[in-house]
C-alpha cells in the first residue's frame, strides 16, 4: 500500500514539474545579505508587539488550552478553496497560534492531515491533500514552530466530515485537520 501511494505521489509530482507555476505557487522574494551584517530592527512598544504577544486564551481554564473552547488553540481545522492548497487569510491567525504554541512547548508535536473533497481522482485528491498539510506546516516553521515538532499526511479523499455531494459539503472537506500527539 505504502509503495502504491509513494508510486502515486511520485507521477503526481512529476506530472506537476511540466506545468508553469502560477503567481500564487511563485515562491518568495530573498533579500540579498552579507554575512555578519546586521538588521536594523525599530525598537518594540507594548502596543506594538503583534500577533505573537497576544495571550493564547482569554479566561483562565483549568485544562489543556488546547481543549479550552474559549481559545484560540481549540480551533483545529484550516479550510481551503477549491483546488488550492493556499491558507486563506481567515485561517492565518489559527496558524499562528498553534506555531506559538509549538514554539512555547517544545515537547509538542502535531500531525498535519491534509485532506480534498470528492472530485478529482484518487491519486489528484492524495497530492492536493498532501500539498495543503505541507502548506500549513511551512506556515507554522515560518512562524517559529521548529519543523521536527510537525509530521503531515495525506488522506485524500478517505477521511470526509461531509458525505453529501454539494457544494456546501465539500468545502468541509477541503481541509487541512490539526492534531496532537496523545490525542
Amino acid at each position: 500500500m505504502k509503495r502504491l501511494l509513494l508510486s502515486v505521489l511520485l507521477l503526481s509530482v512529476l506530472a506537476a514539474c511540466g506545468t508553469t507555476p502560477t503567481p500564487e505557487q511563485e515562491g518568495a522574494a530573498v533579500e540579498e545579505r552579507k554575512p555578519g551584517a546586521t538588521v536594523e530592527r525599530p525598537p518594540v512598544k507594548p502596543a506594538d508587539q503583534g500577533p505573537s504577544a497576544k495571550p493564547l486564551t482569554s479566561k483562565p481554564f483549568a485544562g489543556s488550552p488546547l481543549k479550552d473552547p474559549n481559545n484560540i488553540l481549540s480551533k483545529r481545522s484550516i479550510y481551503f478553496d477549491f483546488d488550492s492548497n493556499l491558507v486563506k487569510d481567515e485561517y492565518k491567525p489559527i496558524v499562528a497560534a498553534h506555531a506559538r504554541y509549538l514554539q512555547q512547548n517544545g515537547g509538542a508535536k502535531v500531525r498535519i492531515e491534509g485532506n480534498a473533497d470528492e472530485r478529482g481522482s484518487r491519486e489528484y485528491n492524495l497530492a492536493l491533500g498532501q500539498r495543503r498539510a505541507e502548506a500549513v506546516k511551512q506556515m507554522m516553521t515560518l512562524l517559529g514552530a521548529r519543523s521536527d515538532q510537525i509530521e503531515t499526511v495525506s488522506f485524500g479523499e478517505e477521511k470526509p466530515k461531509c458525505t453529501a455531494q454539494e457544494e456546501s459539503c465539500w468545502s468541509q472537506n477541503r481541509r487541512g485537520d490539526i492534531v496532537y500527539q496523545g490525542e
